[in-house]
């Protein structure tokens, strides 16, 4: 089947089998290998996308369901070089321990701040929700997260 999305800002074209994922499309088809396979069910986040400006778990999608919207991977809000201002509050509060659901992570965190300004703890758990970490804890997580609200508050102010 024959679709047409726009993955990071660049339109794709290509022929995907009705029931391929999306994230195997992601990865082996585009070769974006930053959103990761993990529980395969949709209740981990490892391979969280934007689909749209929203997250969703792209093991549970098809491929033909990305037809005519926009895809967002993690590839596509890092900067070539260096960290984009999420992943720099991650590694300054040392959040990240393995980093298998850092891509996720990062994109539940630009969603979260992109739907509150100055979120609290509870928002933060809720923006957080479906995205597993085995190794931090969450503690650095949210530290990172607070900071950097604090950090875009001042820019906007």
């Amino acid at each position: 089947m024959l679709i047409q999305t726009t993955v990071n800002g660049e339109p794709v074209e290509r022929d995907v089998e009705p029931r391929r994922r999306l994230v195997d499309f992601i990865r082996e088809d585009l070769g974006l290998v930053g959103a990761n396979i993990g529980c395969g069910h949709g209740v981990c986040g490892a391979c969280t996308v934007l689909f749209d400006g929203q997250t969703v778990k792209s093991c549970v999608m098809f491929a033909v369901q990305a037809d005519g919207h926009e895809l967002t991977t993690i590839e596509g809000v890092s900067p070539p070089e260096g960290l984009n201002d999420i992943q720099a509050a991650f590694k300054r509060n040392f959040s990240i321990q393995c980093g298998f659901c850092a891509p996720g992570l990062v994109l539940a965190v630009e969603q979260l701040l992109d739907r509150y300004e100055d979120p609290s703890d509870e928002e933060i758990a809720f923006g957080l929700l479906g995205n597993v970490c085995r190794c931090s804890g969450y503690i650095n997580i949210f530290k990172a997260v607070r900071e950097l609200a604090a950090e875009r508050t001042k820019v906007t102010s």
